[in-house]
């Protein structure tokens, strides 16, 4: 009887519960689709033959494959079979960040022979950005981040989600498809006191439209004199021109302005790392970035770099350590890097010979638009000016798919597919 009682209430208690678990999740719905990964799977659906993809924001050769760069393939061989012993990733993560921030302020810097920085490997750009937006939070509650407009799309849900409120500065302009910067300057000056601001240093996304050296000049005093912090994104170090120096000049000129500034920088892009290839089949994701806060004294950087690592103990404990070796073995050996560098240049190379090479064959199309921001602007994007409806009717017609705000990744362009990529544009742009 009391056996008869139990199941009768097990039953009873499952149904019960079954029934109310059904009701925990009825009320959530999909999520808006993000506008780049949209492109790819509209993409990938796709059957036609001529097919193009210039939505996706990592380099291919000219055969439209993912590359993975030859010193990344002897770094590979170098560390396979390693033992990822904790004690070996603790000193050579703290070499990579020593590495690679040398890269964004000189080997020569004072900054990193006083130890003047905190820097932390973190998960990717997003996983350094919102590592950043965290920070932010925390020790400014109340404050704002003013984002370029456009941004990258993925900024404004990375700083949404750390619940810091969001503005934007004027900076394309879209009537010349370049830099509006009387209106950028603007509001950098209308802008409250010690705002926070996130900045593009080189190549930036979407528009490819960067400031020039006197224009950084003249934005680095600005920001000293109204006390903004600039936090850097660097996602493309080296597509804009091909030299890592330059592209990291703008960064420079803060620095040497005297602000204290906060940067998120890459490998995932120049080094060919977005989805590396490890085997036949097996892909890992090891994106690997590095964020670093400049500060006033190394006491300083001691204190800001515990608060990031506790952080990120939180959100994601530790990166992983292959990613460390990886990139750690190409800036620490001189001949991978110098190894690296040309690689670097070589694809940089490739994305502004294709840009020369659409401007033309539109030009030669007898286009009554004008075609020069497409060699105007520098790095993996070219902001087209193309209207949605423009791209709509390029994805429907011609098996062309972009964003649809027009921005085309150079990278998805090769001279095997740049005539009829420039003869569906003129088609779709020849009656305004």
């Amino acid at each position: 009887m009391w056996n008869c009682f139990l199941t009768r209430t097990s039953r009873c208690f499952s149904t019960s519960a079954g029934n109310k678990a059904l009701k925990w999740w009825d009320h959530v719905a999909p999520a808006p689709k993000d506008p780049i990964t949209s492109v790819t799977e509209a993409f990938l659906a796709d059957t036609s033959p001529t097919k193009i993809n210039l939505g996706v924001g990592a380099y291919r050769d000219d055969e439209g494959k993912p590359v993975v760069l030859q010193c990344v393939r002897e770094a590979e061989a170098r560390i396979a079979g390693c033992d990822f012993l904790e004690s070996v990733s603790s000193a050579v993560s703290s070499k990579l960040v020593e590495e690679s921030v040398k890269l964004v302020y000189g080997k020569n810097s004072d900054i990193i022979k006083e130890g003047r920085f905190a820097g932390v490997q973190a998960l990717s750009g997003t996983g350094a950005c919102r590592l950043f937006a965290e920070f932010q939070r925390r020790f400014y509650p109340g404050s704002q981040i003013f984002m370029t407009d456009p941004t990258w799309s993925n900024h404004h849900n990375i700083w949404r989600d750390a619940f810091v409120p969001e503005r934007t500065f004027q900076y394309y302009h879209p009537d010349s498809k370049g830099l509006n910067f009387p209106a950028l300057m603007d509001d950098v000056k209308n802008a409250p006191d010690g705002s926070f601001f996130l900045l593009h240093p080189c190549a930036h996304n979407p528009t490819g439209v960067d400031p020039t050296e006197e224009q950084w000049r003249e934005i680095s005093y600005l920001f000293k004199v109204k006390n903004h912090f600039p936090f850097f994104d660097m996602a493309y170090q080296g597509f804009a021109s091909g030299d890592l120096d330059r592209d990291a000049q703008s960064i420079r000129i803060f620095v040497e302005d005297g602000n204290l500034i906060g940067c998120a920088q890459s490998f995932a892009k120049n080094m060919g790392l977005y989805g590396h290839r490890v085997g036949c089949l097996k892909y890992v994701h090891i994106l690997d970035y590095i964020l670093s806060v400049l500060c006033n004294d190394a006491k300083q950087a001691a204190a800001i770099k515990s608060q990031l690592q506790q952080i990120a103990r939180a959100m994601y404990s530790s990166p992983p350590v292959h990613g460390i070796l990886l990139v750690s073995g190409i800036l620490s050996d001189p001949n991978m890097k110098a190894l690296w560098v040309e690689e670097v240049k070589v694809m940089a190379n490739r994305i502004q010979s294709l840009r020369t090479t659409l401007r033309k064959s539109l030009e030669q199309l007898s286009s009554s638009l004008n075609w020069e921001h497409i060699t105007n602007q520098v790095g993996m994007f070219c902001f087209s000016g193309l209207t949605p409806e423009q791209v709509d009717r390029l994805q429907r017609g011609f098996h062309i798919y972009m964003t649809l705000d027009g921005r085309m990744s150079m990278a998805g362009v090769t001279t095997g597919n740049v005539s009829y990529l420039a003869n569906a544009i003129h088609e779709v742009t020849k009656f305004g």
